[in-house]
């Protein structure tokens, strides 16, 4: 197991993670001003309009297939060090996406581009939750949540304005530049973390996985990100569809529509900011979750009552994301603390899962949604929150419990 040393929360230990969310800001932003984009894209691609959410699925792809190597490569060379090259190539990336001329060769810079998820969910997050106390790691991650949240705030504003007046490649290029600064902020400031763990060969990375893999509490709380993530994501994926072409809005229309729905993911980590230090952790999953399901059900009480539709699609959004501000940095907190492997093995293991489950989920839901429209999006957001009352419910019923028992807060 490692020994780490954390750290409180202060005005000085928080500049590596204001450093840390620049670039975060940067990787979220290359999704959200793009996505309203797609339209266009495809358009000067010459494909149907269908590729669309495909931009986004193969940026999660990029995300879930590096991080099996990223994360315990951070355990043996150091978190900086990995995180600064990672900035790196995603700023090069973002330059190389601009001499694309096909939707294939896009596609695959998107992929490429999606690295930059990994570094921050496998290495960045890792760096975070190794610095700073349990609390505090969970109030760093909450507010690093909200500060990122401004990319899907302004990203549909700034797409819409891109397909308006000016070419979309300008947003790649300012993705870069915002990226680039990040990096020497992160270089100034960034501590570098010394962790206790034996100096192994890379063939036991297997070994590490399997553990991290076999492990039932891991799974049940992994498992969990996706389904409490999984409604937001389709929404940001397929909104432009569903807003643009379905329901016949314009493109500033589009953006802001985006508002209340993302305001609420917003207001929901400041509620957790205020009471994570009134209530036992984990309580704010168990009040989240119902308000998530209870947003999916307007969801399909809209499709039910037609008239009711675009009202029941932006509150019962805003509901649910209001429901995952309040629960996801406790659900990942629990999740990356479900093993003794080094972290930044666990936080890797976290980041393919969650990854590769983005990946298939909104494949499969596009393939649907060409057929059964807003039915296939609305139905599997309610498949997705309900299944969390199975399984992922018990065991963080079993952690909280065991947290009772030990006199943990």
């Amino acid at each position: 197991m490692q020994k780490i040393r954390t750290t409180t929360l202060s005005r000085a230990t928080l500049m590596f993670p204001l450093a840390l969310v620049l670039f975060e800001f940067s990787v979220y932003i290359c999704n959200d001003l793009v996505q309203p984009a797609m339209l266009a894209i495809t358009q000067d691609f010459g494909v149907s309009s269908s590729w669309a959410p495909s931009s986004m699925s193969f940026y999660l792809l990029g995300g879930a297939c590096v991080a099996w190597l990223l994360g315990p490569l951070s355990d043996r060379l150091g978190r900086k060090k990995v995180l600064l090259a990672g900035v790196l190539f995603f700023v090069l990336c973002c330059l190389l996406i601009l001499l694309t001329h096909n939707i294939e060769s896009f596609l695959a810079l998107r992929f490429l581009q999606g690295i930059g998820l990994s570094v921050i969910s496998a290495v960045g997050y890792a760096a975070i939750q190794e610095t700073f106390e349990e609390r505090d790691a969970i109030k760093v991650m909450a507010l690093m949540a909200n500060v990122s949240l401004l990319a899907p705030l302004l990203g549909p504003v700034l797409g819409a304005f891109m397909i308006d007046h000016v070419s979309w490649h300008w947003g790649f290029i300012g993705i870069a530049l915002l990226a680039f600064l990040s990096w020497f902020g992160l270089k100034a400031k960034m501590p570098e973390t010394k962790v206790s763990i034996p100096k192994k060969p890379f063939a036991y990375i297997w070994d590490d996985f399997k553990q991290v893999y076999q492990n039932k509490r891991f799974l049940a709380m992994t498992v969990a990100l996706p389904m409490v993530a999984m409604p937001l994501m389709l929404w940001i994926a397929l909104s432009p569809v569903i807003l643009v072409e379905e329901l016949g809005f314009s493109s500033m229309q589009y953006g802001l529509a985006q508002f209340p729905v993302l305001g609420g993911l917003i207001l929901g980590n400041i509620v957790l900011l205020k009471i994570i230090d009134k209530l036992a952790l984990g309580k704010s999953i168990l009040m989240g979750l119902p308000i998530m399901f209870f947003g999916t059900c307007l969801l399909m009480f809209g499709m039910i009552w037609q008239d009711y539709l675009l009202w029941c699609l932006i509150i019962g959004m805003t509901l649910i994301s209001f429901g995952e501000g309040i629960s996801f940095s406790v659900l990942y907190r629990f999740a990356l603390m479900s093993s003794e492997v080094s972290k930044g093995t666990v936080a890797a293991a976290v980041s393919m899962l969650m990854m590769f489950s983005f990946f298939i989920i909104i494949e499969l839901v596009r393939v649907l949604y060409e057929h059964y429209h807003l039915w296939a999006y609305t139905f599997a957001c309610f498949i997705l929150i309900a299944l969390w009352f199975s399984f992922p419910r018990a065991m963080l019923k079993k952690i909280l419990a065991e947290r009772v028992e030990q006199g943990q807060f």
